[in-house]
């Protein structure tokens, strides 16, 4: 098999690629260059783009950058920036995964003549009884990446292979171990690539949009504190909102960006028994029922009821009040290990 194997200098990818080499598939390395501003984070530096060179070298495979600037710009940064000002709270990792690695690399793959596209995920793909596949957890739970990958369809599934999904993080460093590959010991990357640490993402945003201070009230409409910024604030948030100190917790439970306000309250009043999904994509029909439905990347999946909607949305309903989903914020339905489908928080 011809694979094209996503790199992007990290030492999950690094293995991915090692593992299809020795099973004798026809690999070769490409490393999507997406961010063209100032990145030390995530894996969009110019260290990050030598690290995949260098393993491809090592690996005995050739390599090749592919420009998606344009693509990732109008995909994952545009909505990132328009989702602040609009005072939601987007997951642009998810976005780059949707439009770019399961999108725009899928069809440059195959109009370069490739049978399949790997990536280093933590995450397996299943089969099920009509013959289609799906995305499911990966045997590391710590690691689990299929959160991130619930926009996969069968369609793109079939072009799309996990080698590491079986693997815990510890034997995928022992393999770049004993291989002497340079990723062996390199850190996870945590954070947004194009967000650097230095500056962060107030500076990010206020090049790109006006930031407006805004109010912070508590439920009766008296005001206890001033934010800088308004359109930075989620929903869940405790610190940063300028409250005084004392032994009573509050979190923002409201914002209201056209408002310029932010409306704090105690941790209860935080929890609700449903949370209303928009732009849904289900891994093959809609799925009504009992399921388990996970809310961020590294948390828990709880028991609930899925109602699907007409159209496009959906709602989840709790089977014990949850903590409120931020608006913007995926939440993905599965169905034991096997990933349904998921949307976004209205």
């Amino acid at each position: 098999m011809r694979v094209l194997a996503a790199l992007s200098g990290g030492v999950d990818s690094s293995v991915a690629a090692s593992l299809l080499a020795d099973e004798g598939h026809d690999v070769v390395g490409v490393t999507m260059k997406l961010w063209g501003g100032d990145s030390d984070t995530g894996c969009c530096s110019v260290a990050d783009v030598e690290d995949a060179r260098r393993s491809a070298s090592q690996l005995g495979i050739d390599h090749h950058v592919f420009n998606f600037g344009d693509e990732f710009d109008r995909f994952v940064v545009d909505p990132y920036v328009a989702d602040h000002a609009a005072g939601r709270t987007p997951n642009p990792c998810i976005e780059c995964n949707r439009h770019l690695k399961f999108d725009v690399l899928l069809r440059r793959a195959e109009l370069l003549g490739f049978d399949a596209v790997a990536t280093g995920h933590h995450a397996r793909t299943v089969m099920q009884p009509d013959g289609t596949r799906r995305v499911a957890r990966g045997a590391d739970a710590a690691k689990d990446q299929s959160y991130v990958l619930y926009p996969l369809t069968a369609a793109e599934l079939d072009r799309v292979v996990f080698p590491i999904g079986e693997m815990t993080k510890a034997e995928v460093r022992a393999v770049a171990d004993r291989r002497g590959l340079r990723t062996a010991a390199k850190p996870d990357s945590q954070d947004v690539c194009f967000i650097t640490r230095t500056a962060g993402r107030a500076a990010f945003l206020r090049d790109r949009i006006d930031l407006h201070e805004g109010r912070v009230l508590d439920v009766d409409g008296v005001q206890v504190g001033r934010t800088d910024a308004v359109e930075l604030v989620t929903i869940g948030q405790r610190r940063g909102l300028g409250l005084a100190g004392g032994d009573d917790r509050r979190f923002a439970i409201d914002v209201d960006v056209p408002g310029a306000t932010v409306t704090v309250g105690p941790p209860e009043r935080l929890l609700t028994d449903q949370v209303r999904l928009r732009d849904m994509v289900w891994a093959a029909s809609p799925v009504v029922g009992s399921l388990r439905a996970q809310c961020s990347a590294h948390g828990e999946a709880w028991d609930a009821t899925i109602d699907a909607a007409a159209g496009s949305g959906a709602v989840v309903r709790w089977s014990a009040p949850r903590r409120r989903v931020a608006p913007g914020q995926s939440v993905v339905l599965y169905d034991g290990p096997t990933v349904v489908g998921g949307g976004l928080a209205v």
